[in-house]
């Protein structure tokens, strides 16, 4: 019997062996940890006098394998979290960060073979633990969003919106604790200063409220030339009248608006408290060129956020019709074997064997399986592999002929998690067309192979000369199930013979 392919193994099947760019974005964190070694290299070459590639390589190697180890962990963490406990995944992180990126610091710092100082890798180790509590934040706060309905919902306007009235009432806050300040507070204007006196705000709360309401008007009158833009001109006159309109558009809605937008923000008492910021002169052409420089930043922003909405819907949509067309694959498993048994062990009652009671119990439990696991996205491997067990035990029985049937497994991880009814196909086509229909003494050798990165199996049987040519639906459905479930991510070989068929599946988790 052969062996199966080595976990170490690259496949050369194009499934696995082509490279494709998306796949380096399942691990951006090591490129984000490499980057700032680029760019801590970056910065030490330009404090030296010349500026050298010499110098640059020299810190990028030294920098590089300080951080080797911190590469690794950040490579393997979506892996772990997955797997590991938190208390396990803790200590590696610990491990990392906590332990080995001090002492790496202290070593590398006094035993490097190059002419480097020793701030670079202090430096190094300091950025690169700030740049690890930043993604574990993000990754956090990534989580809460999925978490909260209320959040996925906070568009881009309303973080604008809540942006602006931060700032307003930051503004309002510092303007009146600069009050009475003769540093800041004269008689030609009030300078806002980086000051927070609560005291004070709380003494002239009603300043302080008057100043946040007209701060608040300011920012407004610029989010309204970002809003025609983005909910009127974007999506209606560039989408339906084309660049040329839009550009005319956008010079029309300045020419409009501005002198209006200039002369109320010249009426707000705040201008003149603050000593006149704005021109004199709302028809001033500055006016217009602040305007004009909302709208044409905005509009990168606007074009990438509804790409991105179009994108989100339509993955989406892909996303329920895939998981509709799953469904629909599970409920095409042949349901012939349960009547069949159902004869046949209606047969064994007539006859009183004792064999009646377990198969029956059998039959229970690949039915409660089918009815409860089959409808969950994902089950233990154990429980696929006693569901198969419990499978070969019933189309034992049914045989006319006795055949030579092994099922082999080595399995690391109990609780790995696999798709439910996946791997019975392999079997249900080994029967179907080699087993059931044989005349001849009958085979099926099966294997079962898994790690924390991969699962294998070979499914080997018998089959009859005029089926050597058909694979049947339940192969077609296994690749159609594949293709959604692990896309990129199997690799499935089949070979048929004259009278063996021999199907070896792969998957990879991570």
């Amino acid at each position: 019997m052969s062996r199966p392919p080595s976990f170490l193994t690259l496949s050369m099947t194009s499934n696995t062996f082509i490279f494709k760019p998306e796949r380096l974005l399942r691990h951006p964190e090591p490129w984000l940890f490499f980057g700032l070694a680029s760019g801590i290299s970056i910065g030490n070459s330009l404090t030296n006098r010349p500026t050298t590639w010499v110098t640059y390589l020299q810190s990028l190697l030294t920098v590089s394998l300080l951080l080797l180890p911190v590469l690794v962990v950040a490579w393997y963490k979506p892996v772990w979290k997955q797997q590991l406990s938190t208390r396990a995944y803790g200590q590696r992180w610990l491990a990392c960060f906590a332990v080995y990126l001090p002492l790496g610091t202290v070593i590398f710092a006094y035993t490097t073979p190059f002419d480097l100082p020793n701030s670079l890798f202090v430096i190094a180790g300091f950025y690169a633990f700030l740049l690890e509590l930043l993604l574990e934040s993000a990754d956090y706060v990534q989580k809460q969003v999925r978490r909260r309905r209320w959040l996925q919902k906070f568009g881009l306007e309303k973080a604008i919106m809540a942006s602006i009235t931060l700032i307003s009432v930051t503004l309002a806050a510092m303007a009146v604790s600069s009050m009475g300040n003769p540093t800041y507070d004269t008689k030609e204007q009030l300078l806002i200063a980086f000051v927070l006196d609560f005291g004070q705000i709380a003494r002239h709360f009603g300043t302080f409220l008057f100043f946040t309401l007209q701060f608040l008007l300011m920012y407004l009158s610029g989010y309204l030339f970002f809003y025609v833009n983005s909910q009127l001109l974007v999506s209606h006159v560039l989408k339906q009248k084309g660049l040329i309109f839009y550009a005319l558009s956008v010079l029309a809605t300045i020419a409009l608006l501005y002198p209006l937008v200039a002369q109320g923000l010249l009426a707000l008492p705040v201008n003149d408290r603050l000593g006149g910021f704005f021109s004199s002169n709302p028809f001033q052409l500055e006016n217009a060129f602040a305007a004009l420089t909302i709208m044409l930043v905005s509009l990168p922003v606007v074009l990438a956020l509804q790409w991105f909405n179009q994108n989100s819907r339509i993955v989406a949509l892909e996303k329920e019709k895939a998981e509709t067309e799953l469904d629909l694959l599970k409920q095409q498993l042949n349901p012939h074997f349960f009547f069949n048994t159902l004869n046949n062990l209606y047969a064994l009652s007539l006859q009183k064997s004792d064999q009646a009671p377990e198969s029956i119990l059998k039959l229970s439990e690949l039915m409660r399986y089918v009815i409860d696991k089959g409808q969950e996205r994902q089950v233990t491997i154990r429980q696929e592999i006693d569901y198969i067990k419990d499978y070969l035990y019933l189309q034992q029985i049914r045989l006319r002929q006795r055949a030579d049937i092994r099922f082999d497994q080595e399995i690391a991880d109990d609780q790995q998690p696999v798709p439910p009814l996946l791997l019975i196909v392999l079997v249900e086509n080994a029967f179907k067309h080699g087993i059931e229909p044989a005349h001849d003494p009958a085979f099926l050798h099966l294997m079962i192979k898994s790690d924390s990165r991969q699962l294998y199996i070979r499914c080997i049987n018998s089959l009859e000369p005029p089926e050597s040519s058909r694979t049947g639906i339940g192969l077609q459905n296994l690749k159609r199930r594949l293709q959604l479930l692990y896309p990129n991510r199997h690799e499935l070989l089949i070979n048929a013979e004259e009278q063996r068929f021999r199907v070896d599946l792969t998957l990879t988790f991570s």
